[in-house]
């Protein structure tokens, strides 16, 4: 009988099949995966800076010493759609253009001081609202400059002549509808509304709410001094 010699053949060895690699992410596949992701965070990041609110940084002193400088803040822009701002509170805007404003397209940051329709004089190193002073103890030091006067006026075509009137021997400017007084705590440093005039309305760009940097015992919400 003869055997089957085939079957004690070795059988042929095949390698082992690999395992299919994954191809090695690029940032081209991560953009086209996520594009519509990317786009609507991009226009919601855009959205939220024009319309809601805005992270600021303060460049010089003219805010001391409430504001130093390199101080970071939060800057809430949709309030001012429904709610003008109120005597104390810090807020930022475009300055008007005239001669005293070296460039009209920065963003000043000041305190409200004058509303629409208050009679506003400076002397004797305070501000006086409506006859009577105003009590702020966020300012740097006394006021060195009186208002409304030609020389302390930088701006002298800021004023109109029936911006300034006289009650029992005082003169004072009344703050015309729609626009605003500001100054800059650090009095007697700071570029506002004794220098350039009145802050019309549309100006306003949003109210200063809250101080992120620097994270020390400053940080937190800006109150309005009552």
């Amino acid at each position: 009988m003869s055997s089957d010699k085939s079957s004690d053949r070795p059988k042929p060895q095949h390698p082992p099949s690999l395992p299919e690699q994954e191809p090695k992410p690029s940032l081209k596949n991560f953009l086209v995966d996520n594009l519509p992701t990317v786009a609507v965070a991009v226009l919601l990041a855009v959205g939220v800076r024009i319309f809601i609110a805005e992270p600021r940084f303060i460049p010089t002193t003219s805010m001391e010493p409430t504001l130093l400088v390199d101080d970071r803040l939060i800057i809430d822009k949709i309030s001012m759609r429904w709610q003008k701002p109120e005597r104390g509170e810090i807020i930022v805007f475009n300055p008007p253009v005239n001669p005293v404003v070296p460039d009209a397209s920065k963003v000043y940051i000041k305190r409200v001081i004058g509303l629409p329709g208050d009679r506003i004089s400076i002397r004797d190193g305070k501000v006086f609202i409506n006859d009577l002073p105003l009590n702020e103890p966020y300012i740097a030091e006394p006021i060195k400059y009186t208002l409304p006067t030609a020389d302390d006026a930088l701006c002298s075509g800021c004023f109109r002549p029936r911006d300034i009137q006289s009650r029992d021997g005082q003169s004072y400017f009344t703050v015309p509808n729609n626009q605003y007084w500001v100054m800059g705590d650090n009095r007697n440093n700071s570029l506002d509304s004794h220098a350039w005039g009145f802050l019309p309305e549309e100006n306003l760009v949003g109210r200063a709410v809250f101080r992120y940097w620097p994270l020390d015992n400053r940080a937190g919400v800006l109150a309005r001094p009552q």
